[in-house]
């Protein structure tokens, strides 16, 4: 069945449909990962936007039940050159289009997803939207000029209660704005006993939960539409060791002083090469956002660039000159990804133990 990409600018993609025939707007993204778009499909911060894979054959090795980084997916559609039907792998239980079928996620194949990513890169994130081949286009585009940037994201895609995820080590409360699964994983694998809140939890509640440390999860959205979160770190800073990702990392930077803005076109793939300003040492890393913090607006705070994008210079990590708090742009976790960057949870538990058996929080008293 045909159906097509209608973009704000008047742009159309005509191809085949597959997955949902809902038609849903969304932020039209690009990702350049080679693989992991089971992960990709089912990451909270692509919530309300239509991903499109660069990379060409997607669906390949199907989908299985190992791979989720969510329960339920909440992208608003996913374009690709070209879909495999008949996927070949021994994980596989099913293919992408009944994956899509089954979650109410509308699918385009057979356009030119280069000159769409060409697009993106050149003007800009658009709003965009894939639909049947009989609706009247310049209605669409009209409705998509004046259709608002969603807002809401970290509010739907956060839980709505906290829930544990037992260990006999030390006690982490996982901020959920949105997280993937790799996270609370790989706490799970270093035996932390963690307790994963909502976004909106507030400094106090979180500190009645005594913990060892505060992990701030990623999300999607606009950082600064998430006053609940800044006004919480601000709360919890330099009383517990804190460590932030991706969104976490943006409200480290804005509760801190710093600021942040939108990215042209964001940076999302499994491909990014990141510089570890500490050890000189080049990561190649996992990344999806489309904010940064702004580099100059570091100046007079307590936060120092710890980490840089090889690519466009901007920041991708920080850390705190007085407490133990320290945060990456990118996802250590990977999911998918390569996984140079695992050390960084290695650190929050070094972190930890040293807060603990010397009884501080102040940086500065720990280096003397």
């Amino acid at each position: 069945m045909k159906r097509q990409l209608i973009l704000e600018d008047g742009t159309v993609f005509v191809g085949k449909g597959f997955g949902s025939e809902r038609e849903l707007i969304g932020e039209v993204v690009f990702n350049t990962g080679m693989t992991g778009y089971q992960e990709i499909l089912s990451d909270p911060s692509y919530c309300s936007q239509i991903v499109t894979l660069t990379y060409p054959l997607i669906g390949n090795y199907g989908i299985n039940r190992d791979d989720f980084e969510s329960i339920e997916p909440t992208i608003n559609g996913l374009i690709v050159k070209e879909f495999c039907e008949v996927p070949s792998n021994f994980r596989s239980q099913y293919p992408i289009d009944q994956f899509l079928k089954d979650k109410d996620i509308p699918g385009l194949a057979g356009i030119d997803t280069r000159k769409l990513t060409r697009k993106i890169r050149e003007h800009g994130i658009l709003k965009g939207r894939i639909c049947s081949m009989d609706v009247n286009v310049d209605e669409i585009v009209s409705e998509l000029q004046k259709a608002e940037w969603q807002r809401d994201q970290v509010k739907q895609v956060s839980t709505k209660r906290s829930y544990p995820s037992p260990g006999r080590g030390f006690k982490v409360v996982l901020v959920d704005f949105g997280m993937k699964h790799g996270i609370l994983r790989e706490l799970t694998l270093r035996n932390c006993d963690v307790i994963v809140v909502p976004y909106d939890t507030t400094a106090e509640k979180i500190l009645s939960l005594d913990p060892d440390g505060i992990m701030l999860g990623n999300g999607p959205g606009d950082p600064k539409e998430i006053t609940e979160g800044i006004e919480m770190i601000k709360g919890v800073l330099g009383k517990i060791p804190l460590f932030g990702i991706c969104l976490g990392h943006q409200l480290v930077a804005l509760a801190c002083g710093a600021d942040t803005e939108r990215l042209k076109f964001g940076h999302r793939g499994s491909n990014h090469p990141v510089k570890n300003l500490e050890t000189n040492r080049v990561e190649i890393t996992s990344q999806n956002h489309g904010y940064t913090v702004r580099m100059e607006s570091l100046a007079g705070t307590d936060l120092s660039v710890t980490h840089i994008a090889l690519n466009d210079g901007t920041v991708e990590g920080l850390k705190h000159n007085k407490y133990l708090a320290f945060t990456v742009q990118y996802h250590p976790e990977a999911s998918p990804g390569p996984e140079d960057a695992n050390y960084l949870f290695d650190h929050f538990i070094d972190l930890m133990e040293t807060s603990k058996k010397v009884g501080t929080n102040d940086d500065k008293a720990l280096r003397h």
